[in-house]
């Protein structure tokens, strides 16, 4: 397995550069026979794509996937599913001055010393958060394989800057409101807080600045007992590919640290019949307990870290002189990743719960 490929019973490998000819992903494992809507797969990618509003980067991309291989007709063939997205707004001299001069917070130093000074630093190379447009091309075909066995995965903007969203019930989510966040251009439960959280990226924005935030992930109808204990639990593996998503620098799931401060009396989770069902009467444990799915929602958060890349002069080394030297990031990024993060990770999660429940196939 590469640093680029996710998954154990079907795989997802991502490769291209964010100003390469094109990105893509090629998904390979699938079942054969599984018709995927593919004008839904491009309505979910249009979520995540750069320059659609004024809390984004300027750099306008349509990120229309385009399918080389394994569907016929929209239909899974069991050949690997291919798809290249182009690169097709790129600006490449913006990134001349950090060829050799570290951005603070980016992965250029490590990589530079990793890679001999041939990493690709033009809009973060391979390292960059473009990289999540084929994840979700890939997440967009599992959440529809998902679907078809009654689940399904719901993200929503948790916090930005401080401003906390609405919370779902997590025994009890409601899920037409979480569907429609979908549909919003600022996905949050509630749109004043939302608003709130918009005028907080633009004062950042204003200021050459950058805000950071959390993202908080629900995943409903999962059947108990998917995962395993130890090293191949559930939050195991939704962490290892959740922080493998750029910016992100934190990963919980139900009651997360702050449960960790409780006494167990008040962290645990009462078992009840409801119904001829085993459940819990809240929803500390995030669904899962002991590595496996409990039957309960699934309730998880990533914390996104603010956008390394501002307009603020930053303390740097030119790494060719061996002298300190201010920079000055040029270019278009987005004030706040976190909106167009809401979907990839939905992407992500999808991926890997659809690999869990491959897993006894």
């Amino acid at each position: 397995m590469t640093s680029f490929e996710l998954g154990q019973n079907f795989t997802v490998q991502v490769f291209g550069q964010s100003h390469a000819d094109a990105i893509g992903a090629v998904v390979d494992g699938l079942p054969a026979g599984k018709r995927i809507d593919l004008d839904e797969v491009f309505r979910f990618m249009g979520r995540r794509a750069p320059g659609k509003n004024a809390f984004s980067t300027a750099r306008r991309e349509a990120d229309q996937p385009e399918v080389l291989s394994g569907l016929i007709d929209g239909v899974t063939t069991g050949a690997p599913v291919c798809a290249v997205i182009r690169n097709e707004n790129v600006r490449s001299g913006d990134y001349a001055n950090v060829l050799t001069v570290p951005r603070p917070g980016h992965a250029d130093f490590p990589a530079y010393v990793k890679y001999g000074g041939w990493n690709d630093v033009r809009g973060g190379g391979a390292f960059s958060g473009r990289m999540t447009a084929p994840l979700c091309f890939a997440g967009a075909l599992c959440l529809q394989l998902l679907r078809e066995r009654g689940i399904e995965v719901f993200a929503h903007i948790r916090s930005i800057a401080g401003i906390d969203d609405a919370v779902p019930d997590p025994c009890c989510p409601d899920l037409e409101a979480l569907r429609a966040v979908a549909q919003k251009e600022f996905p949050t439960l509630s749109d004043a807080a939302g608003q709130r959280m918009r005028s907080a990226i633009a004062q950042a924005r204003e200021e050459g600045d950058s805000v950071g935030g959390v993202i908080e992930c629900v995943a409903v109808g999962l059947p108990v007992g998917l995962g395993s204990h130890m090293f191949g639990g559930v939050e195991n593996r939704l962490s290892a590919a959740l922080f493998g998503i750029p910016a992100v620098k934190g990963v919980e799931f139900g009651s997360g640290f702050a449960g960790c401060g409780r006494r167990g009396s008040e962290n645990n989770d009462p078992f009840r019949l409801r119904e001829g069902r085993v459940v819990t009467t809240k929803n500390d444990h995030g669904g899962v307990l002991g590595g496996m799915t409990s039957g309960m929602p699934l309730v998880l958060r990533i914390g996104v870290k603010p956008t390394p890349s501002i307009a603020k002069p930053q303390q740097s080394v030119d790494l060719i002189a061996m002298e300190e030297t201010e920079l000055s990031i040029r270019g278009r990024h987005d004030p706040c990743i976190v909106p167009r993060a809401v979907p990839v990770a939905e992407a992500v999660t999808a991926i890997v719960l659809l690999d869990l429940l491959y897993d006894n196939n």
